[in-house]
């Protein structure tokens, strides 16, 4: 073991104690793979190791733990008990953990729950919107739907007095039924919502299951016109609120619409350091903790390049573009050899449909205005913009669709 370096720059880290195990088949899913390592999950000793290395690394005082997959929640409560106490042994005094836990929630049940309550978990739970969307893609190892036991399981979080945030794959069914996901989200009464397109490639091919860049903008617009006018602050929609936050002046805080990446790693349950969970590959492998220290990989030269990438490749439409601050290219895993992102015209669609409004919302408030009277303010436009327009006509959203196939069932 190398001698501890000085700290690291601020990084945060995301864990898969049992790699890519999982108990449910997605249609999707980008991580199941055969597994190398036969030991189902990640060891105490390593745990331990980890834990050290990482707050010896981090100039805190306040260390994220991102428990991902897979499925996390197969390393067992047990697991996790260790996995705080260890945080509680090595974290200097003043410091504090935030803890996430990313589940499917299928073993979630009352110990779990007490326990993620008590040490002050936070949880991402999948759901993908409605019973026949999720059910079709989101099966579980004996090929049955999971959406019914899902829902269960937000009931028994919220009677722990733990509201998950809701985590929903956009694929190429998804896309098509934009109010109908929003809206059997919304019933869940979480008050959080995080839309995560589908980009995968098989064979070198976009899959069946991926999202065309523009289907995803009209799918965020449609949601995003609902929101504005009806949910403003009352649910927050992690897109939506990135956006308003860089709207506001301030940096956004998702790798991927940042100017740079490359500081959140990820460890695998043998110990393997990689610059990043969609870069789970050997040629982006930076050591392993065994050997050298978290602190020299998070502050590797080639950690540093990997993270800069995102800015020096970006490609020259990406420079000019409007929108560039609240993109800045999107997450290199999505872009083409050319450096565009195969998502961009998706993302300017949004981006321009809703950059406006967001700097109309960011004006309101800087003068006092409630989130009521802003809501009311912006339905009192848009009634002034709707004069006139038939069902036949443009919709005013700028769609390129006839308003009777686009937004006219959200203003009548």
């Amino acid at each position: 073991m190398t001698e501890k370096p000085k700290k690291a720059h601020p990084f945060v880290m995301m864990l898969k104690p049992v790699g890519s195990l999982c108990n449910m088949k997605c249609s999707f899913c980008y991580y199941l793979k055969p597994e190398a390592n036969l030991n189902p999950r990640m060891s105490y000793e390593l745990l331990e190791i980890f834990i050290r290395q990482y707050i010896e690394a981090s100039p805190g005082p306040v260390l994220s733990f991102t428990w991902h997959g897979g499925e996390p929640s197969l390393a067992g409560l047990d697991f996790y008990r260790r996995a705080v106490e260890l945080q509680k042994k090595y974290l200097p005094e003043g410091w504090t953990c935030w803890n996430n836990l990313q589940t499917n929630g299928l073993l979630l049940d009352h110990d779990f729950c007490s326990f993620l309550k008590e040490e002050n978990f936070d949880l991402g739970l999948s759901v993908d919107g409605t019973i026949e969307i999720h059910d079709k893609h989101r099966k579980d190892n004996r090929g049955l739907g999971t959406y019914e036991k899902v829902l269960s399981i937000v009931e028994l979080l919220k009677s722990h007095g733990i509201k998950p945030d809701i985590l929903c794959t956009v694929n190429s069914d998804t896309v098509k039924r934009p109010l109908d996901v929003y809206n059997a989200l919304k019933k869940l009464d979480t008050h959080w919502i995080q839309f995560i397109p589908i980009v995968n490639y098989v064979n070198g091919e976009i899959s069946s299951h991926s999202v065309k860049g523009i289907d995803y903008g009209n799918f965020l617009c449609k949601i995003f016109d609902h929101w504005l006018t009806q949910d403003l602050d009352s649910l927050d929609v992690q897109l939506f609120a990135e956006s308003l936050r860089v709207a506001a002046g301030f940096p956004a805080s998702l790798c991927w619409m940042s100017n740079v990446c490359g500081r959140a790693l990820i460890l695998e349950k043998d110990g393997s350091i990689y610059s990043c969970d969609h870069y789970v590959r050997e040629d982006y492998k930076l050591g392993n903790i065994f050997d050298k220290h978290l602190a020299e990989m998070a502050d590797s030269d080639f950690q540093i390049k990997f993270g800069d990438g995102k800015k020096n490749d970006l490609h020259e439409q990406c420079r000019s573009c409007p929108n560039l601050k609240l993109c800045n290219g999107g997450c290199p895993k999505d872009r083409s050899s050319s450096g565009l992102n195969y998502l961009c015209e998706g993302y300017m669609r949004f981006f321009s449909h809703a950059l406006p409004a967001l700097e109309h919302v960011v004006s309101l408030r800087s003068q006092g205005f409630s989130s009521a009277d802003i809501m009311g303010n912006i339905n009192a436009q848009l009634k002034n913009i709707w004069k006139g327009i038939g069902r036949n006509d443009p919709c005013p959203c700028g769609s390129g669709l006839k308003a009777k196939n686009c937004c006219w069932d959200l203003q009548h």
